[in-house]
């Protein structure tokens, strides 16, 4: 799928992809309302209205990536409501069919307020943003609503199970993928490996997605 991206918005990568497939093979409901978390260039907004969405929000704290998400469902006969903030401030606003998230998920050693790195820097357990994301997945899905979450496994998928189902929400790992580090992860294997992260001369990573299911 090619996508408008302007500078400084995150590169739709293996999570990207990974997420849109397991979209596809859990199927979109009719009429489905979605939200798509941390929207980017809004590659997975796009692929729910593909898929039949009747109606779309998509939530960024990039004016950029808001842009780019816009543009690129005009480009494919596309409507999309974008929401300039965090996800939080949508809970009380509605209830989604669908949300979709691929959040910032990458340790780091503090979590930036700006620039491109917030698009992926999550923190020292890269949680910073999957913690509440669990906590508040809950409130925004609606009676037998479905959450779809990408991760490096990295951020430990069992945390997350338990914070959702905590929840009140059905989850499990639907899909896995093992894809090679990338810049970012390149660029800091030494200090995740001395957090005991990877192991030495790792320079691979395994992806999952969770999905989420609303009684």
């Amino acid at each position: 799928m090619w996508l408008w991206r302007p500078p400084g918005v995150y590169r739709p990568q293996e999570d990207t992809w990974l997420m849109a497939e397991a979209l596809e093979e859990a199927g979109m409901p009719r009429g489905g309302r979605v939200l798509d978390v941390c929207t980017g260039t809004g590659a997975l907004a796009v692929a729910s209205g593909l898929a039949g969405a009747s109606e779309i929000t998509a939530v960024d704290l990039s004016r950029r990536a808001l842009l780019a998400a816009r543009v690129n469902a005009r480009l494919r006969g596309l409507t999309v409501r974008v929401r300039h903030g965090d996800f939080g401030d949508l809970v009380g606003q509605g209830e989604f069919d669908v949300v979709t998230a691929n959040p910032p998920y990458v340790p780091s050693v503090d979590v930036p307020v700006r620039g491109r790195a917030r698009a992926w820097d999550a923190g020292p357990d890269g949680r910073s943003v999957l913690d509440r994301l669990c906590a508040v997945l809950p409130l925004l899905l609606a009676d037998k609503g479905m959450g779809l979450i990408v991760h490096s496994a990295l951020c430990d998928p069992d945390v997350t199970l338990r914070q959702l189902r905590g929840g009140g929400l059905k989850a499990s790992v639907v899909a896995r993928r093992t894809v090679a580090f990338g810049p970012v992860m390149r660029g800091r294997a030494a200090w995740l490996a001395r957090r005991g992260l990877i192991d030495n001369g790792q320079e691979h990573e395994e992806l999952v997605v969770i999905r989420a299911d609303a009684a």
